[in-house]
C-alpha cells in the first residue's frame, strides 16, 4: 500500500473516530442544560443533582484504566464498538427515568460505557498516525470534534429542549452510536498488543477500589462536612491507590505501567489535565445555571450564548501544535494557562460586585475557554505519544483519566465551594415568608421554582453570583499555579513533535521523576 493511500485511510478513520468524541461532548454539554428541568421532573434535591451530573465522570475515571489496557489486550475496535452498543442502550433507558435513583444508575452504566470509547479512540490514532507532525494535527483535530460537540450541543439540546421533554437530551446519542457501530468495522483498523499478558483482576479491584471510596468521601464532605465516614473513606481510597501503585510497579504484565510515565513532561501533562478539569467544569456548571437562573435566559438562548466560547476552544485546540512547531510547548502551555486565569479573575471581579453583568461573565469565560485548549491539546498528544505503540491505549486511559476524574471533582468541588459561599452571603429580606425562605437556602434551583419575591429573588440571584465569583477566583489562583507546573515540566521539550521518550536537543533523555 502506498503512503498517499495509507494516508486518506487514516484520515478517514479520523473521521469515524470523531463520532463517539462528539457522543460524550453531546452528552455531557447537554446535561448541563437539562438540569433544571431534570430536577423539577424527577424531584432531584442539591445531593441527587450532584451525583447525577458526577456519577457518569465518576464511573469512566474509574473504569478508564481497566478499559484502556483491556483495549490494548482484546483490539481498541473491537473494545470501541462493544462500548458503542453499550453507551446507545444505556441512553435509552436515561431517556426514560422515572426517578432520582434510576436516572444515577443509568448514568453511571453510561460512565461504564464511555470509559471503553476515549481510550480505544487515542490508542488507534496512535496506531494510525506514526508521524509525529501527523499525531499532533490528528489529536488537534479529535480534540476539536470534542469542544465541537460542546459547541453543538446545547444548541440541538435546546432546540430538543424546548420541543420535546428532558429525555431527548440522552436520545440524542443514539444515532451517533448507530453510525459508528455501522462504519467502524469498514474504516477503522484493529490493533492491540500482541505480547500483552493476562488481564490482573487484583489491579482492577484495586484500581475501583482506590476511586470510588474516595468519591464517596468527597460528596459526604460536600454534603455534611468532615464527618468520621468521610475521612475513614478518604483514608481507604488513598491506602489502596498506594497499593495499587505497589502492585503495578511489581508485577511483569501489569494493568497500567507506571514506568511509561517516569518522565517529567508527561507527569505534568496528567497534573495540568487535572487541574484543569477541575477548574472548568466546575465554574462551567455555575456559569450554566447563572445565565438560566440569574440571567433569565431560555435553555436555547443559553446554547446559542454559549457557542462562541466553544468555536474559540475549537480553534485554540487547531492553532495549538501549529504554535508548537514553532515555540516551546513549555511556552504555549503557560501562556493560555495566564491567558485563562486572567479570564476567570475577571469573573471573579463580577462575583465581587464589580458589575459588568453578563458581557463580563462571557468575557471572562472566552479568554479562559481559549487558555484551557492550548495545554490541553498539547498534554494529550505528548502523552501518546511518549509511549510505544503497543501501550497506546494505557497511555490514552490515563490521559482521558486525569481529565475526567478532574471534571468529576471540580463539579463537586467549586459547586460546593460556591453553594458554601452562596449560604453564608444569602440575606434574605425581613419577612420572607418560610417556605421561600427555605427554598432560597436550599439552592438556587429550588428558589426559582418557589416562584420568590423580587425581593427574595434579587438576594439569592446576589448570593449566587457571589458563589461564582469565588470559585473562578479559585481557579484563577490554580491556573497560575499550574502555568509554573508548564513551565518546569515541559522545559526540555523542543519545538519538535518528536515523543517525549526521544533524544533531545541536548542529546540527553528526558529526566525521570523524582
Amino acid at each position: 500500500m502506498t503512503t498517499a493511500t495509507t494516508g486518506r485511510r487514516a484520515w478517514i478513520g479520523l473521521a469515524v473516530l470523531a463520532l463517539p468524541t462528539l457522543l460524550l461532548s453531546l452528552d455531557m454539554s447537554v446535561l448541563y442544560l437539562a438540569l433544571p428541568a431534570l430536577s423539577a421532573e424527577l424531584g432531584l434535591g442539591p445531593t441527587a443533582q450532584l451525583w447525577a451530573m458526577d456519577v457518569y465522570g465518576f464511573m469512566i475515571a474509574g473504569f478508564l484504566v481497566t478499559m484502556g489496557t483491556l483495549g490494548d489486550r482484546i483490539g481498541r475496535r473491537r473494545l470501541l464498538l462493544i462500548g458503542a452498543a453499550a453507551f446507545g442502550v444505556a441512553s435509552v433507558a436515561a431517556a426514560f427515568s422515572t426517578g432520582p435513583a434510576m436516572l444515577i444508575a443509568t448514568r453511571a452504566l453510561l460512565g461504564i460505557a464511555g470509559a471503553t470509547l476515549m481510550p480505544s479512540t487515542l490508542g488507534l490514532i496512535r496506531t494510525m498516525f506514526p508521524d509525529p507532525r501527523a499525531r499532533g494535527t490528528a489529536i488537534a483535530i479529535w480534540m476539536s470534534c470534542f469542544m465541537g460537540g460542546m459547541t453543538v450541543g446545547p444548541l440541538i439540546g435546546g432546540v430538543l429542549l424546548e420541543t420535546f421533554w428532558w429525555g431527548a437530551a440522552f436520545l440524542m446519542g443514539v444515532p451517533v452510536m448507530v453510525l459508528l457501530l455501522v462504519l467502524g468495522p469498514v474504516l477503522l483498523p484493529e490493533s492491540r498488543d500482541a505480547a500483552a499478558g493476562r488481564l490482573d483482576l487484583a489491579s482492577v479491584a484495586l484500581s475501583l477500589g482506590a476511586v470510588l471510596p474516595v468519591v464517596h468521601g468527597l460528596k459526604s464532605l460536600a454534603v455534611s462536612g468532615p464527618e468520621p465516614g468521610a475521612l475513614v473513606a478518604l483514608a481507604a481510597g488513598a491506602g489502596l491507590g498506594a497499593l495499587f501503585v505497589r502492585r503495578q510497579l511489581r508485577l511483569d504484565d501489569p494493568l497500567l505501567d507506571l514506568r511509561l510515565f517516569r518522565h517529567r513532561a508527561p507527569a505534568g501533562a496528567l497534573g495540568i489535565n487535572l487541574g484543569g478539569g477541575v477548574v472548568m467544569a466546575g465554574t462551567f456548571l455555575l456559569l450554566t445555571l447563572w445565565l438560566q437562573l440569574v440571567a433569565g435566559l431560555s435553555v436555547l438562548t443559553v446554547g446559542l450564548v454559549l457557542a462562541p466560547l466553544q468555536a474559540a476552544m475549537v480553534v485554540a485546540s487547531l492553532l495549538a501544535p501549529r504554535l508548537a512547531r514553532s515555540i516551546r510547548p513549555a511556552r504555549v502551555t503557560a501562556a493560555g494557562l495566564l491567558v485563562g486565569g486572567v479570564g476567570l479573575a475577571v469573573v471573579g471581579l463580577l462575583g465581587a460586585g464589580a458589575g459588568g453583568g453578563t458581557v463580563v461573565l462571557l468575557a471572562g469565560f472566552l479568554l479562559a475557554s481559549v487558555g484551557i485548549a492550548l495545554p490541553t491539546a498539547l498534554g494529550t498528544d505528548l502523552l501518546v505519544g511518549s509511549v510505544p505503540e503497543e501501550k497506546a491505549g494505557s497511555a490514552g486511559a490515563l490521559s482521558e483519566t486525569s481529565g475526567e476524574l478532574g471534571i468529576a471533582l471540580g463539579v463537586a468541588t467549586l459547586g460546593s465551594l460556591a453553594t458554601a459561599v452562596y449560604r453564608d452571603v444569602l440575606v434574605l429580606p425581613p419577612g420572607t415568608p418560610a417556605a421561600q425562605a427555605d427554598a432560597a437556602r436550599s439552592g438556587l434551583t429550588e428558589v426559582a421554582a418557589a416562584g420568590p419575591t423580587p425581593a427574595v429573588a434579587s438576594a439569592v440571584e446576589a448570593a449566587f453570583t457571589a458563589g461564582l465569583g469565588v470559585a473562578a477566583t479559585v481557579g484563577a489562583v490554580i491556573f497560575a499555579g499550574l502555568a509554573a507546573v508548564a513551565t518546569v515540566a515541559f522545559r526540555h521539550v523542543p519545538v519538535t513533535a518528536a515523543p517525549v521518550d526521544e533524544p533531545r536537543e541536548t542529546g540527553r533523555p528526558e529526566p525521570a521523576v523524582a
